[in-house]
Formats: structure tokens, sequence, C-alpha cells
């Protein structure tokens, strides 16, 4: 069990906190006791995973703020006390990402500056961890992949999360703000988006098992690895609350990697339900897909001695659970 007394007495901002990871990390500091002030700003946008049922138990210990991050003079009021910044917010979908390119750089581009910028002039001795995402890679040319891989986005989506990273590498270089960026994998769990795949191809694929109908694999041959959501808050925390992560941007990668043919069939073995088919790739969806891909996070586990612990099957026999329970609030 992580040690968090460091928060004790602080001021938590997390940007994006209404969705996976950020309600995820409200829940482990509010468990951790009345004198953590939790601050969660999020848009409620309806294209992205927020949602208030994912903090429905916590409600009376975190603070909400209904705000975009594109909200500058916003923002620079939030910030002005913070002494953690979990910064999650952003724009996930790859393929929104090339059908509205603007509001996808607004968000994970221009937002991150301005963030950095009110950050420089009003808390500059703020902590800050960002989320990135694997995606920035693109295909890889070797497995796994490390930090050293070449960056090469197949989408929009790519391209501005890596200007988000070295603008908050830039803020560290330049300005001394303490940030790291973590690159994460495919991160699951409950409370994430189901009602479509903006999030993660996992979400749709929950919903019809939910639904009892069978669901699409495209592909099916391409190996990924996922990380559960309660394992990504974690390693969110200990970053945080590690110096040796500081200026640096680190993967952070699951437990296991799999094909998605096998991952289906681990979703339909573990829930007893309609089963899946194997299908071609929609050809807007084959232009942009990576192939292959699972982490090596060696570095980021020595740094922080972070392991996840959940197994796949176990995480998605307990994400099945939850929807099932709660599916109401989410389809």
């Amino acid at each position: 069990m992580q040690d968090l007394s460091p928060f004790s007495r602080r001021k938590v901002m997390i940007t994006g906190g209404l969705g996976l990871i950020g309600s995820a990390l409200a829940r482990r500091l509010a468990d951790f006791g009345a004198d953590v002030d939790v601050l969660l700003v999020d848009s409620l946008n309806e294209n992205f995973g927020g949602n208030l049922f994912n903090i429905e138990n916590i409600r009376d210990r975190v603070r909400i703020n209904i705000s975009d991050i594109r909200d500058t003079h916003g923002l620079r009021y939030l910030l002005r006390d913070c002494d953690f910044i979990f910064n999650l917010a952003g724009q996930t979908s790859h393929m929104d990402s090339m059908s509205a390119p603007f509001e996808d750089l607004q968000i994970n581009c221009l937002a991150q500056l301005s963030l950095l910028e009110a950050c420089r002039e009003i808390n500059p001795s703020v902590r800050i961890v960002y989320a990135s995402t694997r995606q920035v890679y693109g295909r890889p040319q070797y497995l796994p992949v490390d930090e050293k891989h070449p960056i090469h986005p197949v989408d929009v989506n790519g391209i501005n999360k890596v200007s988000g990273e070295s603008y908050h590498l830039l803020y560290h270089q330049a300005h001394g703000i303490r940030s790291t960026v973590l690159r994460l994998t495919n991160t699951y769990g409950p409370h994430m988006r189901i009602r479509d795949a903006r999030q993660i191809f996992l979400g749709i694929w929950i919903k019809n098992v939910i639904l009892g109908q069978p669901f699409e694999v495209w592909g099916g041959e391409q190996v990924r690895d996922f990380l559960y959501v309660e394992d990504a808050a974690d390693a969110f925390i200990a970053t945080a609350l590690s110096d040796s992560t500081i200026g640096k941007v680190i993967n952070v990668g699951g437990s296991e990697a799999v094909s998605l043919a096998e991952l289906a069939g681990l979703l339909v073995d573990g829930t007893q339900t309609a089963g899946f088919r194997v299908c071609e790739f929609p050809a807007d969806r084959k232009r942009i897909d990576i192939g292959n891909y699972f982490t090596d996070d060696s570095l980021f586990r020595r740094l922080t001695e972070w392991r996840p612990q959940t197994p796949l099957r176990v995480g998605l026999e307990r994400t099945v659970d939850f929807y099932r329970a709660n599916s109401r609030h989410y389809l």
C-alpha cells in the first residue's frame, strides 16, 4: 500500500477529474483522509469520459469545478494554491482528432501551454504529472517499446499529445516547474466510457457484453498490453511522490500482452455471455491503426518500484461486474 502522507494538508487538482483515471485518483486520495483538499476540474463534455457517477461515493469529500481547461482565466484562479496537479484532461479519441483536428489542437496542445504558462506566472512550485499516451510512438519499429523508440504519430491526436509533452518538459527545463510525462498504454476498468469506442475500443465490447450481444473484433491478431485503472492511479501517485521522475518522460505499461482475439476470448469466457466475430478492419480505422504494441516500462519500475497488481482476467471480471450493476449510468 502506498504511503499517501505527503498529500496530508496539501491541495491537489485533477484536471479531467470526473473521467476514468481522474476519478480513480480522487477515490484514492479521498479515502486517505479528510485533510487532503481534492479539486476535480472537468468540462463534462458529452463526447469525453467525465461522469458525475464516477465519484458518487466520495462526492462529499472532494470539490468539483465544472469548467474547460481552455478557460484560461478560470484555471489561473483554480491553480493558485495547488501543491499537486494531475493533468489528465484531454481529447482522447483518435478518430475524432482526424475529423475535428482543431478541437484536438485546442485541448491537447494550446490548453496545455496555457496551463503551464499560468503555473509559471502564479504557482511555479507546483508538482505536475501529465497524462500522455503510447500513441505518440506510432507503428512500432521494435517490441517492446521503450522511451528511446522514435516518435512518429499516425493521427492528429498523437501529434498534439507530443506537443503537450514537449511543453511540460520545456517548462521544467526553462522555468523549473517540476513536471513529469507518463505515456500510458491502453487503460481500462470500472468508470470508463462504454457507450462508444471514443475512450478505448474495449468499452464498446463491454457494452455489448452487458447487453448480451455479440461484438466485433477488427483484425484480431494485433498484440496489446492493458493497464487496469487502479494500477494507473497508483502509477500517478508514485510519480508525484518521486523526485527521480521529475523532468522525464516515462512509459507505463500493463500486466501482460495479448492479441485482441485472445482478449476477446478472455472477456467472453469470464462472463459467459454472447460471443464475438473477427472482422476486417474498416478502411478509416486501418489507416491509423498501429498494429502490435506492448510496453517496456522498466525505467518507471526502477525509479518508483511500482508494479501492476491486477491480472488482465481479474480486471476484466471486475469491470464487467461493475457495469452489470451500474449500466444505467453509462449507457
